[in-house]
């Protein structure tokens, strides 16, 4: 028994990275896609693993299933929440340049606003390149369905996220990416509001425990008043570390009031967003 265990589990780890993606994408919590990978690992061991012929099309049905049945049961999550929601932070390590845009902050933002098998259509078909056959056993629906729901989920997402799958050029991220670091520890607001576009859009997730704007703050002039703001009054941050979040450069900060993140989004030669999330509820996982 103890083999027989032993070897799915090895198994699985194969492809609980994949697993987590896929959950991760669905539920925008880090948290919660361990817990749904969890959940998927105690039904492959029960299951007559020998049936299988594709393990991770299989587990990907599972977990898409246990994401559904989440996202379902708490289909007004967001209602009661205080202030901007984002997603936990997805951090890898800075020298990590090959996370895919389909992890970014901005898509899975506009993937919040679509109906739960309208977001796994799209993901399943689009992501994950999961046949339209495969799909539809999913999500308990005709081939023709699930086509249309990628469809409508498809064009929902091209106009939401103008920026989605747009090239972009480590030079330049990388560069301006340094100026940001440059205000942070200068607090020169004259040089950011240089690589700042004019239409930038911040946004700031406190949750309602930490401060943090309650709205997205929208323009370059609006955010330079609210850095100058936050250089008078934060308090000194006492550790910092650059990383990639969700696939964009950023930091891990850790000071007097806690563990945050701040991340920028780079299109062309600026700054087109900049995401900082402050609630403790999603940075237990960086703590």
């Amino acid at each position: 028994m103890a083999d027989t265990a032993d070897t799915a589990a090895t198994a699985f780890e194969g492809h609980r990275q994949f697993l987590i993606g896929v959950a991760y994408r669905m539920l925008g919590s880090v948290a919660e896609a361990e817990d749904v990978v969890q959940d998927a690992y105690l039904r492959w061991v029960h299951v007559e693993r020998a049936a299988i012929d594709e393990p991770r099309a299989y587990l990907a049905r599972v977990v898409t299933r246990l994401c559904l049945d989440r996202l379902k049961s708490a289909q007004h999550r967001h209602e009661d929440y205080v202030g901007t929601w984002l997603p936990e932070p997805f951090v890898e390590d800075k020298r990590a340049t090959e996370i895919a845009d389909d992890l970014s902050v901005a898509l899975i933002l506009t993937l919040e606003r679509l109906t739960p098998s309208e977001r796994a259509a799209f993901l399943l078909h689009d992501v994950f390149d999961m046949d339209y056959g495969a799909i539809a056993g999913v999500l308990e629906r005709s081939e023709a369905a699930c086509r249309q729901l990628a469809s409508r989920a498809r064009d929902h997402i091209r106009d939401r996220d103008p920026h989605a799958r747009v090239p972009r050029s480590p030079e330049v991220e990388a560069r301006l990416f340094a100026a940001f670091g440059e205000v942070l520890a200068s607090g020169n607001l004259e040089a950011f509001g240089q690589v700042l576009a004019a239409d930038a859009i911040l946004y700031s997730d406190g949750g309602g425990k930490r401060s943090a704007a309650l709205r997205p703050i929208y323009g370059r002039a609006k955010i330079l008043r609210f850095f100058a703001a936050i250089v008078r009054k934060r308090p000194p941050v006492s550790e910092s570390r650059e990383v990639r979040i969700n696939g964009m450069p950023g930091y891990v900060m850790r000071g007097d009031d806690g563990v945050e993140t701040l991340s920028i989004e780079v299109v062309g030669e600026h700054i087109v967003a900049i995401y900082a999330v402050r609630n403790p509820d999603k940075l237990k996982h960086l703590a």
